[in-house]
């Protein structure tokens, strides 16, 4: 028996493994390459991708009465496109107490803001009871039927 086969003397190899096999500089290069390129790719599709294609911004809104809002909002998108947007009115407690989706066709370049990109429309919603605001609840691309 051989003085590393005996107990007594165990090696270190025996007792904690073999030592692990550090990652190169190439190696660690070329990782951090990828995870920067997934991490632009996410910003991008993020930032660009989720708004589908339309903007909205709330101007105004109006509660004419006990049955009925209005709300004013800006659209961008592009003048070709039709876009819809929902709108819904609340009243003192957040109970949705109006909705009503509305249709924004195509432009023309000279109507509008922006050559056509950005228009202001107004929405309105009957109410089942007094609204204390109007809100736009989400815009997206209306696809062609």
């Amino acid at each position: 028996m051989t003085t590393s086969d005996s107990p007594a003397a165990p090696s270190l190899a025996n007792r904690y493994g073999t030592p692990k096999r550090k990652v190169s500089k190439k190696t660690q290069a070329v990782i951090l390459a990828v995870v920067a390129a997934l991490s632009l790719g996410w910003v991008l599709w993020a930032s660009l991708g989720m708004n589908n294609g339309v903007s909205n911004k709330l101007l105004s809104y109006n509660v004419v009465d006990a049955t009925m809002t209005t709300v004013d909002l800006s659209v961008s998108k592009a003048p070709g496109d039709t876009a819809r947007c929902a709108l819904k009115a609340m009243n003192d407690s957040y109970a949705v107490v109006g909705w009503n989706v509305i249709t924004i066709g195509p432009n023309a370049k000279d109507v509008g803001s922006e050559n056509g990109r950005t228009t202001t429309v107004r929405g309105a919603m009957r109410t089942d009871s007094l609204a204390v605001t109007g809100v736009v609840e989400s815009c997206w691309i209306a696809t062609p039927e």
